[in-house]
């Protein structure tokens, strides 16, 4: 029965963000745990593959996938008022700006540096989603999962999520037999303002509200990234590299303005963004792969780019930078193969 009824292909052109034009066997959405717990249960029964996705605004598939993309549609908003801060349950499968913008329209202000950010609310905790000083688990409280084995579900407290750059435990222990389902966020209300010197210029106020900082991100972000709604992108493919102060003395004495932030465990974060502009591609394209003029980081389906031109065109990218700075980009997007996830280092390699 479930055989045949997952035998068709459908497209998955219009519900990636890099608009690759990609079939999978059966799109399915659900909007409650049920339905996702039903869903998985068949998928497993009949030995069919399967992958949870929320905007898929962060992948890029490879080739057809042979089985089941189901879309995470679980919503639901709970605002509970303390006094001190409030504490945001939501369900994985709202989307995050809308989030930032119901908070910032009600006067509760904390998520506003991270406006626009595209994707849901169990992506966000996936990749520990970060702009503009501001990082998802700088406000997490809590992340729910459940097994799609027993039904059993679990909080996982901020500490035990092993949250670090662009990473969590999330992508890693509890990446398939479960679902993230809901977080909990927590939003002081001693709101004090994250104002990094890349958006200093627009204040035009001594005295600045949230309201204020939520428009200026949406601005900055309208005109530095493209819209994936009209130029196919997944963000920014490769992570910001993470280096040694030692790595860095190495560098510094060729590329004096080299821009670097300090970690806190003492190590250097790079811009990867100015590592490529810095080699000069000067306008390499791929089929219809190319790096978006704006920001080297995005690279972009200018039309019908193939999986393996914007594959092709990041090895290169990837290649010339190790070779000119001896640093290992790492890609940030999750590569999705015929049957699910393959490690960046068996794509670039």
């Amino acid at each position: 029965m479930y055989k045949n009824k997952y035998s068709c292909n459908q497209s998955l052109k219009n519900l990636n963000t890099f608009a690759i034009d990609i079939t999978a066997k059966k799109i399915v959405f659900v909007k409650t745990i049920a339905q996702l717990i039903a869903i998985s249960k068949k998928c497993k029964l009949y030995n069919i593959p399967y992958i949870i996705l929320g905007e898929a605004s962060n992948i890029l598939f490879l080739k057809n996938y042979k089985g089941v993309v189901i879309f995470n549609r679980i919503k639901g908003i709970k605002i509970v008022e303390q006094d001190d801060s409030w504490l945001l349950h939501v369900n994985s499968g709202e989307k995050w700006h809308h989030l930032v913008k119901l908070t910032v329209n009600l006067g509760i202000f904390g998520l506003e540096n991270l406006a626009l950010i595209p994707g849901c609310i169990g992506s966000a905790a996936i990749q520990n989603i970060g702009a503009y000083g501001l990082e998802f688990k700088d406000i997490c409280q809590y992340v729910e999962i459940i097994s799609l084995k027993n039904r059993s579900k679990m909080k996982i407290y901020n500490r035990f999520c092993l949250f670090s750059y662009r990473n969590s435990i999330f992508k890693h222990k509890y990446n398939h037999e479960y679902a993230i389902i809901k977080v909990g966020i927590k939003i002081l209300k001693n709101w004090k303002p994250i104002i990094l010197s890349s958006i200093k210029n627009y204040i035009q106020t001594k005295h600045v509200n949230g309201h204020q900082i939520f428009n200026i991100i949406c601005k900055i972000r309208k005109n530095k990234l493209p819209d994936p709604k009209k130029t196919g992108n997944a963000g920014s493919f490769f992570k910001n590299p993470i280096i040694t102060k030692k790595k860095l003395q190495t560098l510094v004495p060729f590329y004096r303005k080299i821009p670097y932030f300090l970690e806190k465990n003492g190590l250097i974060k790079i811009s990867a963004g100015w590592l490529i502009e810095k080699y000069q591609f000067n306008n390499i394209q791929i089929g219809d792969a190319t790096i978006y003029q704006k920001q080297k980081l995005i690279l972009i389906n200018k039309n019908n780019a193939t999986p393996q031109d914007i594959i092709q065109l990041a090895r290169i990218i990837y290649s010339c930078i190790l070779k000119k700075f001896n640093i290992a980009l790492e890609p940030e997007i999750d590569f999705i193969g015929p049957v699910g996830k393959i490690k960046s280092s068996e794509i670039l390699k």
